[in-house]
């Protein structure tokens, strides 16, 4: 496990400066991110499918979750996800076929407390040096209600 956040931390840092950004030179790929989360009594529940509208495949890319409030300090996530902090947590998409669909990434986790409400922001951290030029599908904001309804994005 400590691999594993080591190598998130490390893919996390290296996404912050060395994202592809629209000026950049490359393969270019239009990554987007779908899916529905819900808060019921301060529990999330989260499900993520990445897709890649193409043209170029995508070896891997990270996607970062960031909340309103912070997480309770122990939380069980799945391989490939690691948390970067009170508030955010990263997970890997794996590969992406040009105009595939990924795996789905579901978190169930806990906040601190119980809050009426939550911010979700999602985004891509890092995407293995394929240019996304269509940033606005891949970086979302979600309010969630303490309500158990699932909220979709």
């Amino acid at each position: 496990m400590r691999g594993l956040v080591a190598g998130a931390v490390a893919i996390g840092l290296v996404g912050v400066g060395g994202f592809a950004g629209a000026d950049s030179e490359g393969p270019e790929a239009d990554l987007a991110y779908h899916g529905a989360v819900s808060l019921d009594r301060g529990q999330i529940d989260l499900r993520v499918t990445p897709r890649n509208h193409g043209p170029s495949a995508v070896a891997d890319a990270t996607v970062r979750l960031t909340w309103s409030a912070p997480l309770a300090a122990r939380q069980q996530l799945p391989d490939g996800c690691a948390r970067l902090g009170a508030r955010v947590v990263v997970c890997r998409t794996g590969a992406l076929t040009a105009d595939g669909v990924g795996e789905q990434i579901g978190l169930r986790m806990r906040l601190q407390g119980m809050p009426a409400e939550v911010t979700l922001e999602i985004g891509t951290v890092w995407s293995g040096g394929v240019v996304d030029r269509n940033r606005g599908n891949d970086e979302q904001r979600v309010l969630v209600l303490d309500t158990g309804d699932a909220y979709y994005f």
